[in-house]
């Protein structure tokens, strides 16, 4: 499903599980197109998307997230949902897990759980698909829930998405700010970092607060990885990382989605999609110029955020390669970040 003369995209993350869950599309809408989603199975083939990380998010009981059209002032604190009751975590989990389910019935994503799998369905007639797990709520202390759902194929794992739970702290929907809020991870959450080492689960330090991911980098024999997210030094939103953080991960040998929300992109911090495709090239140079030419992909948050207009869904994947191009780079680089680095940490993370 690759375009003539481009590279197969694999991406770090999407929320179209949770627009499944939600009833905002469905299986056969996904699958043959014309639905209100960025990511459906035409307009993979379009854009070149060869799969990617697909997320299991459970929404709050009131089914609230952070109301993005506040991302417009020059300043914004926006207030988080409350710590999520486990057995409600637990049950969306299992309504997401089905829908991914479908989808592979349905011929529109192929679940894999080995870089060698992704790497054989990347020009393939379907999604290459790794079950991601955004928010650790729906894990119990014994980590019986983890291990079913590593059974079920879950290979990556970020402890929080923002709203604190039992494992750690995350980040607000903050600007300007940094990610040095509150504390690190918990001694449940040291022992969720390990348990998942053993398992071969990544552990996603995205919307994780500072304090975490430094303890994160203490404890794991990993390669050290945020699927989506940004430069703070070209965009100081709490979300995106510093030029301390991405030593950090630089010197693990881990890396960095570009992630494609326009509120992590700009320098202003604003929700808006009139993002030129240049800002995304200064990110992709910043995040290249601190962790290397291997330590840069792409984890663009399709289906959860509002991203740059020239891009709009996944068939707008193309005019972001054009750009990359335009900026110089190189075939080989845009092969690497389109999919190379993503197969290289996988393969260091899960072993084949």
């Amino acid at each position: 499903m690759t375009p003539q003369n481009s590279p197969a995209i694999f991406d770090g993350h999407n929320d179209l599980l949770l627009a499944l869950s939600s009833g905002r599309t469905s299986v056969a809408q996904v699958r043959d197109g014309g639905g209100p989603t960025q990511i459906d199975l035409p307009r993979a083939i379009k854009g070149g998307f060869g799969g990617g990380f697909f997320a299991l998010y459970a929404p709050s009981p009131d089914k609230t997230r952070p109301d993005t059209s506040a991302m417009e002032g020059e300043s914004y604190d926006l207030p988080l949902p409350g710590l999520l009751e486990e057995g409600a975590a637990l049950r969306s989990a299992m309504v997401q897990v089905s829908m991914f389910r479908d989808l592979a019935a349905a011929g529109v994503i192929l679940p894999c759980t080995s870089a060698a799998q992704i790497e054989a369905a990347l020009d393939g007639p379907a999604m290459a698909a790794v079950l991601h797990l955004e928010g650790a709520d729906c894990i119990d202390p014994d980590f019986h829930a983890l291990h079913v759902l590593h059974a079920l194929g879950l290979r990556s794992l970020g402890p929080v998405w923002s709203r604190e739970t039992r494992w750690a702290t995350g980040v607000p929907f903050r600007f300007p700010s940094t990610g040095d809020i509150g504390p690190g991870l918990t001694e449940d959450g040291k022992r969720l970092v390990r348990e998942c080492n053993r398992l071969g689960i990544m552990i996603d330090l995205s919307h994780l607060n500072e304090k975490g991911v430094d303890d994160v980098a203490a404890l794991t024999d990993a390669p050290l990885v945020a699927t989506h997210s940004n430069a703070h030094a070209i965009s100081p939103h709490a979300r995106n990382l510093t030029d301390r953080q991405l030593d950090q991960i630089a010197e693990s040998g881990g890396m960095v989605g570009l992630n494609f929300a326009a509120a992590f992109l700009r320098p202003d911090g604003q929700m808006q999609a009139d993002v030129p495709l240049e800002v995304m090239i200064r990110h992709l140079d910043h995040l290249i110029g601190r962790l290397g030419e291997g330590g840069v992909g792409l984890g663009s948050d399709f289906d959860g955020a509002v991203v740059p207009q020239e891009i709009g869904d996944l068939a707008g994947l193309p005019a972001l390669i054009a750009a990359m191009r335009k900026a110089g780079y190189g075939e080989a680089l845009i092969a690497r970040l389109c999919h190379g680095n993503w197969l290289d940490v996988l393969r260091r993370t899960w072993g084949r």
